[in-house]
C-alpha cells in the first residue's frame, strides 16, 4: 500500500514538473485574458496588435500592420527552427529579425518617438513647403510638379506616376526608420561596458551598414527611374504598372540574369501584379465599408448595424489575408532575384 502511494505521488510530481515546462505553458494560449482568440503565436506580436487596436488606426493601416506582423511571425518561427539546428551561430539572422521588429514599431508609431522621419531625406531638409508639395521631399515635389505640368501624360498615366512617386516616398521613410534603428543600435554598442558583450555585437554592425547601402542604392535607382519617366514619359513597352512590381523588375534587370531567367521571372511578376491589384481593390472596399458602417451606426438601426459590421469584419479578414500572401510573395521574389543574381556573379 505504502509503495503504491509513493508511485502515485511520484507520478503526480512528474506531471506537475512536466506541466511547468510543457509547450502549452510556454507558448501563448489560444485565447487572451478576455477569452478572445489571440492573433499570433508569439507573445510580443500579440502585445503590439492589442496596442494597435487601442490606437484606432485606419482600417487599411491596421490591416497592413497585421500583414507585417504575420510576416514577422513566420520569419521568427523559421529562425527558431534554424537556431535549434545551429545555423545562426553568429546571430546575424536574429539581429535582422530584431531590426525588422523595431522597424515595424517605428513604421506604425509604436516606438515611443514622435515621428518626424517622414520629413527627412538625404536631400535638402530646410525647405519651405509650397502649394503642390505633397511628397515631403523637395526633389520629388519638384520632379512631380514638372511632370504634372509637362502635358506628356494622360490622366491615367499621371495616376500611375503619382503612385510610383508615393511608393518612392514610402521607401525613403523606411530607409530613414532603418537608419534611425541602426544609429540607436550603434549608440548602445558604444556604451557597452563589458568587452565580452561588445564582442558579441561587433559582427552585426557591418551587416546593418550593408543593408543600409543596398537600400540607398535602390533609392537612387528608383529616383533615376522617376526622373527619366518624368522627362521622357512612359514608353510603349513598359512592362508593369504597379510600383512594387516595377521595383522587383528593375532589380531583376540589374541582377545579371540570363534571358530565359528574365522571361520566367517576368511571367511570375505578371501574376504577382494581379495579386497586388486585387489587394489594392480590397483595401478600397474595406475603407468604403468602414465609412458606411460609421454612417449606419449614427442611424441606430441595430439589425442594419449588425449586417454592415459582419460585412466589414469579413472584408477586414480577407484584406489581411491577401496582404500577408502578397507580402510573402514579394519577399520570396526578392530573395529569388538576390540568389540568382549572386549565383551569376560568382560564376
Amino acid at each position: 500500500m505504502r509503495l503504491s502511494c509513493l508511485v502515485v505521488a511520484l507520478c503526480l510530481r512528474v506531471g506537475v514538473m512536466a506541466g511547468k515546462y510543457s509547450r502549452e505553458v510556454n507558448e501563448p494560449k489560444s485565447s487572451g485574458s478576455d477569452g478572445q482568440a489571440v492573433e499570433f503565436r508569439i507573445v510580443k506580436l500579440n502585445q503590439v496588435w492589442e496596442k494597435a487596436k487601442r490606437m484606432q488606426l485606419s482600417p487599411v493601416r491596421q490591416a497592413e500592420l497585421h500583414s507585417d506582423l504575420k510576416i514577422q511571425e513566420k520569419d521568427e518561427l523559421q529562425w527558431k527552427k534554424i537556431k535549434v539546428e545551429g545555423l545562426d551561430e553568429n546571430g546575424e539572422k536574429e539581429a535582422q529579425l530584431r531590426r525588422n521588429f523595431n522597424v515595424i514599431l517605428a513604421k506604425y508609431g509604436m516606438d515611443g518617438k514622435r515621428d518626424a522621419r517622414s520629413l527627412e531625406s538625404n536631400s535638402l531638409k530646410d525647405h519651405e513647403t509650397k502649394e503642390g508639395d505633397i511628397f515631403d521631399d523637395p526633389r520629388l515635389d519638384k520632379l512631380w510638379n514638372k511632370a504634372k505640368s509637362s502635358g506628356k501624360f494622360s490622366s491615367d498615366e499621371l495616376l500611375n506616376l503619382k503612385r510610383e512617386f508615393q511608393h518612392h516616398k514610402d521607401k525613403i521613410h523606411e530607409y530613414n526608420i532603418l537608419m534611425d534603428t541602426v544609429s540607436r543600435t550603434e549608440e548602445i554598442h558604444k556604451n557597452v561596458i563589458s568587452p565580452l558583450e561588445g564582442d558579441t555585437k561587433e559582427h552585426v554592425l557591418p551587416q546593418k551598414h550593408t543593408e543600409l547601402k543596398e537600400k540607398m542604392r535602390d533609392l537612387n535607382h528608383g529616383f533615376e527611374r522617376l526622373r527619366k519617366i518624368s522627362h521622357e514619359g512612359f514608353t510603349e513597352d513598359s512592362e508593369f504598372r504597379e510600383p512594387r512590381v516595377i521595383e522587383l523588375w528593375e532589380a531583376a534587370k540589374r541582377a545579371n540574369l540570363s534571358a530565359d531567367e528574365l522571361d520566367s521571372l517576368k511571367e511570375e511578376l505578371r501574376h504577382f501584379e494581379t495579386k497586388v491589384q486585387k489587394h489594392s481593390h480590397y483595401q478600397e472596399q474595406l475603407e468604403l465599408s468602414h465609412q458606411k458602417l460609421r454612417h449606419v451606426e449614427t442611424l441606430g438601426d441595430k439589425e442594419h448595424i449588425r449586417r454592415n459590421q459582419e460585412k466589414y469584419n469579413t472584408l477586414s479578414e480577407k484584406t489581411r489575408e491577401m496582404g500577408y500572401k502578397m507580402k510573402k510573395h514579394m519577399q520570396d521574389l526578392s530573395n529569388k532575384i538576390s540568389r540568382q543574381g549572386l549565383q551569376h556573379n560568382e560564376l
